[in-house]
This record gives structure tokens, sequence and C-alpha cells, in this order.
């Protein structure tokens, strides 16, 4: 069980690394025709305060602000913000403002189920090429996941 244990330690070193490690870079807004705009700004989102683009209990722009930012409807930004809210990762404290929560515990559990889906993604793809897991750890390694 160890070696498959190992194996899935490794994946998840790499997707954070590869997947998360966006944080604090100037991202433009882009968004595909696969997924719900709303959804994709919330994904956005959702990295941004695990990478700490936006701290714990730091207040975040406007939805006006990030609506213009991101060149949709402020409806659509609403929907989205609403949706972070649900899930805990931002709390409204009425007319100041959506601050991220200060629950680190929240945060985390964020970061992840970001990865997780990220290590399910790769994992289908790679079983989908017919690879076994011997040769993925030898492409992981080729690769590199120093930094």
């Amino acid at each position: 069980m160890g070696g498959v244990l190992d194996i899935c330690l490794e994946i998840l070193y790499y997707c954070i690394s590869e997947v998360i490690q966006e944080g604090g870079k100037a991202l433009s807004w882009q968004f595909n025709g696969t997924q719900a705009v709303f959804l994709q700004i919330a994904d956005r989102l959702r990295r941004d305060v695990v990478n700490g683009v936006y701290g714990p209990d730091t207040q975040i722009p406007t939805v006006r602000q990030l609506a213009f930012d991101a060149s949709v409807n402020p409806n659509t930004m609403q929907r989205a913000l609403s949706l972070l809210e649900e899930e805990g990762l931002l709390v409204s404290r009425g007319t100041i403002g959506r601050y991220v929560t200060a629950d680190r515990e929240v945060i985390e559990g964020a970061r992840r189920r970001i990865c997780q889906a990220a290590v399910e993604r790769f994992c289908q793809e790679t079983r989908a090429l017919g690879i076994s897991r011997e040769e993925l750890m030898d492409y992981i390694k080729e690769v590199g996941m120093d930094e």
C-alpha cells in the first residue's frame, strides 16, 4: 500500500505545484464555453483565496469593480460571490463589503478540494492514454517537481 500512497502523494505534489501555484500572478480573465461564466469566476476567485492573493480576513474588491475587471455583468459576479459565501470562503459584513474568511481550515479545505479535482482530472487523462503507474511516475520525475 505504501507504493500506491507514495504515487498519490507525488501526484498531489505535482498538482499543487502545477495547478495551484498560479497565485499572485496577474492573470487576465478568460472564459471558455464549457462551463457557466459565474462558475469559472468562482473557480478563479477560489484559487486566488487559497493562493493568498486575498488573504484571510481581508476585504475583496466590490462586485462592481470585480465585474468591471472581468468584463462581465455585475449580476454574474454577484452569483459567483454568493457561491463562495455559501462555501464559507467569503463572509459578507453588511454594507462594508465582503471579506475572506478568517477560518484557515475552510481555506485549507478549499485548497484540498481544488487539488483533489486536479488529481482526478490528471488520473483520468493518464488512464485514457493507457499509461501505467510506473510510466506515470517516470514522466513526473522526468518533468521534475523541485522548485
